[in-house]
């Protein structure tokens, strides 16, 4: 992320820094504090210029990618296609997705993430309340969906926690910096104790689910962490570790634009339900409910 100082932020807005400053007091214009330092982000200032500019009658605004990006979901996949959005996910994990929906690269991102201190909490919903960069965005409930450790039938290693992963020596398939799995294997660690560079991690990184279930089912890993749906898809044992919000972030102009709205009227829909429960590990109640709107 590009961040200006005051006079950076004042040279691209062709502003004097007084002005800045009295629009900082307002609270008019994106800005954060670090270390007692006022910061301004290119991507915001540019959106927050784009959202103002008075147009001609008629002329609309430029559209946005119509992209999802971040976290990998097969279900997520699925209704996007049989919905009719129009829409295509970008699987570049959870934070790279959100830094993209920030920059305005895609229409939104799909993210599910977890505190290094408490995997169970619900870091979605912390991570927008913490960033005060974030303006005009509305995150809605995709599910809740079901993590944990997948393994070859049978269980043949016995795991069941991240501490039986380090005593077995079993080999275990990484997400990329930044995913949600990723993330929550850092969180279990911390409460174990235990630094990353005990695992015994194989290469290369599998950049989603269904690549932890390829490297488990081929005997090149023992174990990796992902959905319960992908293990079931793949034929693999599944042991859980934690139920987590999977959300997907927009703004709130574009929340009522016709592929956002094609998704949210699909997720109602008898046929969306059944194939929910037809993957498993996945909860719907709460699919399409607004979580979080600044």
């Amino acid at each position: 992320m590009q961040l200006f100082t005051t006079a950076e932020a004042a040279s691209y807005l062709r502003l004097k820094e007084r002005k800045i400053y009295e629009m900082v007091a307002e609270g008019t214009v994106p800005c954060t504090k670090v270390t007692g330092r006022w910061l301004f982000p290119k991507a915001d200032l540019d959106q927050w210029l784009a959202a103002s500019v008075t147009r001609p009658h008629g002329m609309v605004r430029p559209e946005l990618a119509p992209i999802v990006a971040g976290s990998h979901d097969p279900l997520l996949e699925w209704a996007l296609r049989e919905s009719g959005s129009g829409l295509a996910t970008l699987a570049v994990g959870s934070e790279a997705g959100f830094t993209r929906f920030l920059d305005g690269e895609c229409l939104a991102a799909a993210i599910h993430l977890h505190a290094l201190e408490d995997s169970a909490a619900d870091a979605n919903v912390a991570a927008m309340q913490s960033r005060g960069d974030v303006q005009d965005v509305v995150m809605i409930s995709f599910c809740r969906r079901e993590q944990g450790f997948l393994l070859a039938p049978g269980n043949p290693l016995g795991i069941r926690t991240i501490e039986d992963v380090i005593a077995k020596k079993a080999r275990i398939t990484l997400r990329p910096k930044g995913a949600g799995a990723q993330l929550l294997l850092l969180s279990l660690l911390h409460g174990a104790g235990i630094p990353l560079e005990q695992l015994a991690t194989v290469s290369p990184v599998s950049p989603t689910g269904p690549d932890i279930a390829q490297a488990v089912r081929a005997g090149r890993a023992d174990t990796g962490i992902a959905t319960r749906g992908v293990a079931n898809a793949a034929g693999l044992d599944f042991v859980p570790i934690v139920w987590e919000n999977f959300d997907l972030v927009m703004r709130q102009r574009d929340y009522f634009h016709a592929p956002v709205q094609a998704i949210l009227s699909f997720l109602r829909k008898p046929d969306f339900a059944a194939r929910a429960q037809e993957l498993g590990g996945y909860d719907m109640s709460e699919a399409g409910q607004v979580r979080f709107v600044i």
